[in-house]
């Protein structure tokens, strides 16, 4: 009862806020430019240069003066000299006078004396004779020099999320490499006699090791660098050890999976109350209600579960928003939906329940169904599920066909 009473049952929000009180953004490092993907812009971005350069053609055509063409039509076609032709990529040494074009492709930069492009489908050429059949007016399909960004332009600002796009501009202000903010580097330990690792045979009343490869494959998905440490058996010293190992090699965040419920043999609360300090260990959620949050020596460890769904949960709502503020992203809510019930849901407690559901298509929304078992050892349940269903703390009961909001796992 005093456990209970000094680290009450906190609600998944609460153990979230005090999750990222504890964990700051990291420092930036210089990476390639590809690497920097769905990372976090960690300096401004001036552009180098007018893009485009110079103005250009913005269709295959041909390149002339508005003046010449303002009375054409298709009955009454203008008639102009072709006084050459130029791709993109060259620059050409003809002045287009008064009565001449110049045949252009797309890209290419419009040549002195001309303010317009005529696209070839408005067009009909005969020997060195064109005939043109729209009044385009001035500047029609040319693309003006900084028509996309101006020399010394900032085109991207600290914080920005690098995305396909972003990248594309980090190439045109011509950056092989980019300051981005740090991966964290997420150590990752497994704790139990029950626990049989890959490669080694499993024993009977063994299991295999599924939380240290599910959660790392989690971890990389958002951004970090996960540490695998193997295997902690059900000793204190080797425990810490483990952990030790972590700190040394430079983890910014300490994961841990099993030894944290209320049974003598659980260890990962011991020596986090001795080697440091627990913040809490009860959340009111189904999967994953024990979860113990502290720190030794200034690094974040968060103790999840030994069953491997409930592993996997606790990890995505409180490990994950810790992941990203790390990263240097400001926002770190799921992406959801709103999903109608197929089928009834009775209630057996008060915690919020994260419930694995498929989703499919119904009209312009969503119906979410059950894969099936929902025990927190149920691996196959995250499998085949396409997101979350949230069933609120207050929920006694919901009847099929009620609203639910499902995060996505995909």
């Amino acid at each position: 009862m005093a456990d209970r009473e000094r680290y009450p049952v906190l609600s998944v929000e609460e153990a979230q806020e005090r999750v990222l009180a504890l964990v700051r953004p990291l420092e930036a490092e210089s990476v390639p430019l590809l690497q920097a993907l769905d990372r976090v812009l960690a300096e401004p971005i001036v552009a180098d240069m007018d893009v485009p350069p110079l103005a250009n053609s913005g269709m295959d055509g041909y390149a002339l003066r508005a003046e010449d063409i303002r009375d054409a039509t298709q009955q009454s076609p203008a008639r102009l000299r072709v006084i050459g032709e130029l791709a993109a990529g060259q620059i050409s040494p003809l002045f287009v006078g008064p009565g001449e074009a110049l045949r252009i492709m797309t890209g290419a930069p419009v040549p002195a004396g001309s303010d317009t492009v005529v696209r070839f489908e408005d067009t009909r050429q005969s020997g060195d004779t064109v005939e043109i059949y729209v009044a385009d007016p001035r500047g029609r399909n040319v693309r003006a020099a900084g028509e996309d960004v101006r020399q010394g332009q900032t085109v991207l600002q600290p914080g920005a999320r690098l995305r396909p796009a972003e990248i594309g501009m980090l190439a045109l202000a011509g950056r092989a490499t980019v300051q981005v903010v740090r991966r964290p580097r997420v150590a990752i330990l497994a704790t139990g006699d029950e626990v049989a690792d890959l490669g080694e045979p499993v024993a009977p009343g063994q299991i295999r090791n599924i939380n240290s490869y599910a959660c790392a494959a989690q971890v990389t998905r958002w951004g970090g660098l996960p540490l695998l440490l193997g295997l902690a058996r059900d000793r204190r010293d080797e425990l810490a050890a483990k952990l030790e190992e972590g700190l040394a090699l430079g983890a910014d965040l300490l994961v841990t999976s099993g030894g944290v419920s209320a049974g003598d043999f659980d260890l990962v609360k011991q020596v986090l109350a001795a080697a440091g300090r627990i913040d809490f260990w009860w959340v009111n959620m189904k999967p994953a209600r024990p979860v113990a949050f502290g720190a030794i020596r200034g690094t974040p460890l968060l103790g999840l579960p030994g069953n491997p769904v409930a592993a996997m949960v606790s990890l995505a709502l409180l490990g994950r928003p810790a992941i990203r503020k790390m990263a240097g992203h400001t926002t770190w809510e799921w992406p959801s939906v709103l999903a109608t019930l197929r089928e009834p849901i009775a209630r057996k407690d008060g915690r919020r329940h994260y419930l694995r559901v498929r989703l499919a298509r119904q009209g312009e929304g969503w119906l979410a169904e059950l894969t099936g078992d929902q025990g927190a050892g149920i691996v196959s349940s995250m499998v085949q599920a396409d997101g979350l269903a949230i069933i609120p703390e207050d929920a006694a009961h919901l009847p099929a066909g009620s609203p639910v909001r499902v995060l996505l796992l995909d």
